[in-house]
């Protein structure tokens, strides 16, 4: 999975600005660093969920990973997506195969489930599997379009674990909502069990965010990784 900044405007400075102009107007712009007074107002605004500063600060991302993972991140709707057509280029033969570390077997019910690693058996169908299934729809992909099969058509065959591209911009409210979702934090207020391949994206973006707003992402883990 590849997640990296593309461009952003986002910073912690950005929520102090927005939320200060309800009793400043103009004079809310930021003159210079934050003081204690600004991370104090991160924290409120964090602790008492007033959401609405957090959303200007924004980001684009660029994502590369299976279709499968592209799809339920694109799930989230707070965000704007556009995303590489096969129906106007032909894709690379990039395949998602999953690690042996990788747990592979389900214990419970929907809802109420943990995943435990598979035995060496599992692991190897799984590969022999993964392999097997994405040469063959390969071979018929590139066949089809040798044919002179229209990319639209011949894209069908190819199976969800093919790689995929996208841009993503989000704001900082839409992210942590989207962190708060798709890591598997045991500090958080609400665990949530997301499946690990989007974790695994959700992870170097929770790194990005880190890096650009380190007082807003301290009050989002303080305040129990709950979104405002």
């Amino acid at each position: 999975m590849t997640v990296r900044l593309v461009k952003h405007s986002a910073s912690d400075a950005d929520v102090v600005f927005a939320a200060r102009v309800s009793t400043k107007g103009p004079e809310s712009l930021p003159a210079g660093d934050l003081g204690p007074a600004d991370l104090g107002l991160i924290r409120y605004l964090m602790r008492d969920r007033h959401g609405s500063p957090f959303e200007h600060a924004t980001m684009t991302l660029y994502a590369e990973a299976p279709i499968f993972v592209i799809r339920e991140w694109q799930r989230h709707r707070m965000a704007s997506y556009n995303e590489e057509s096969a129906r106007y280029r032909k894709l690379k033969p990039t395949f998602y195969h999953p690690a042996r570390e990788r747990d592979l077997v389900q214990v419970g019910k929907p809802g109420a489930y943990t995943f435990k690693p598979g035995d060496e058996d599992q692991y190897d169908l799984v590969s022999f599997s993964t392999r097997h299934t994405c040469a063959v729809a390969w071979g018929l992909y590139e066949t089809m379009l040798k044919q002179g099969v229209a990319r639209e058509v011949a894209r069908a065959v190819l199976p969800v674990n093919i790689y995929s591209s996208m841009y993503v911009t989000m704001n900082a409210r839409s992210l942590m909502n989207f962190l708060s979702l798709r890591t598997g934090e045991e500090s958080a207020r609400f665990p949530s069990h997301p499946q690990r391949e989007i974790e695994m994206c959700a992870e170097q973006v929770e790194r990005i965010f880190a890096d650009l707003m380190p007082v807003t992402y301290a009050a989002f883990q303080a305040n129990g990784r709950v979104a405002p």
